[in-house]
């Protein structure tokens, strides 16, 4: 019953999901696919949306004004391991409300950029690194890797880049493989949550609006992140599951931010 289009086309051959998480780690063009194709067959109703955090305080995570004061030792060390010096460091907070942020261009999806939280250096291939060690850090971080993830000609040297140390990374980049062009898919980032801050570690879920083939749904994307040699990196326990995606009827309880 598999029409021509369909044994043509690898985003919709069963299975094809999961090779692709593997093969390309987060890339969210293919999640974004597959979940259309699927959308035109199953219920959309039968998702929810993740269940909001508890803990999660409605304060806000950092002090926007520079201190008067010179810094402590301590923390002159901690903003020396910033991977290109990057000052600002925060070991606890919450986002309640969106940071301030400049929205740039990758392909057809806008991201966020900022002086203060990052990115702040380009790779020699092309790939945006470097993010202030705090919560808005973490949140510019994880938005930068929805459209990072979905570039071919950078994906690859940004994944051994952004990847945390450990099994799950050598299991993934060992897949090898390229990333297939998402073509007819669009990506927007609509919203967050900082659903876990600790300075070792933040879970953002980045919602986002896509559209292809003629439908439109939502979708969220957990990151775990580590801090780890001067930046935020997505920590993988798992290499066939590297972050979790859902969709969502709707973006209550996120806070709204996009260009």
């Amino acid at each position: 019953m598999a029409s021509e289009d369909t044994q043509q086309s690898p985003w919709t051959r069963p299975g094809f999901l999961a090779a692709a998480v593997v093969v390309v780690g987060i890339a969210v063009a293919a999640i974004v696919l597959s979940v259309l194709a699927l959308t035109r067959e199953d219920d959309p109703g039968d998702t929810a949306a993740p269940a909001p955090d508890p803990s999660a305080s409605q304060t806000s995570g950092t002090d926007p004004a520079p201190a008067s004061a010179s810094p402590s030792p301590a923390a002159e060390e901690e903003t020396e391991d910033s991977v290109c010096g990057l000052s600002g460091v925060e070991t606890d907070g919450r986002l309640s409300t969106a940071p301030e942020a400049e929205w740039e261009y990758q392909g057809t999806t806008a991201y966020p950029v900022s002086t203060e939280f990052g990115p702040a250096e380009t790779s020699d291939e092309g790939y945006r690194y470097c993010f202030q060690h705090t919560p808005e850090g973490a949140l510019l971080a994880a938005s930068n890797a929805v459209t990072q993830a979905t570039d071919p000609a950078t994906v690859g040297p940004w994944l051994e880049y952004f990847l945390a140390d450990g099994p799950a990374k050598e299991q993934i980049l060992a897949q090898g493989g390229e990333l297939t062009s998402a073509e007819g898919v669009r990506l927007s980032i609509a919203g967050f949550r900082m659903l876990g801050y600790d300075g070792e570690t933040a879970t953002v879920d980045v919602a986002m609006e896509a559209s292809g083939q003629g439908q439109q749904i939502i979708l969220s994307a957990v990151y775990t992140l580590a801090w780890e040699d001067g930046d935020w990196k997505l920590q993988v326990t798992d290499p066939t599951v590297p972050f979790d995606v859902s969709t969502l009827p709707d973006l209550s309880g996120y806070v709204a931010w996009g260009a």
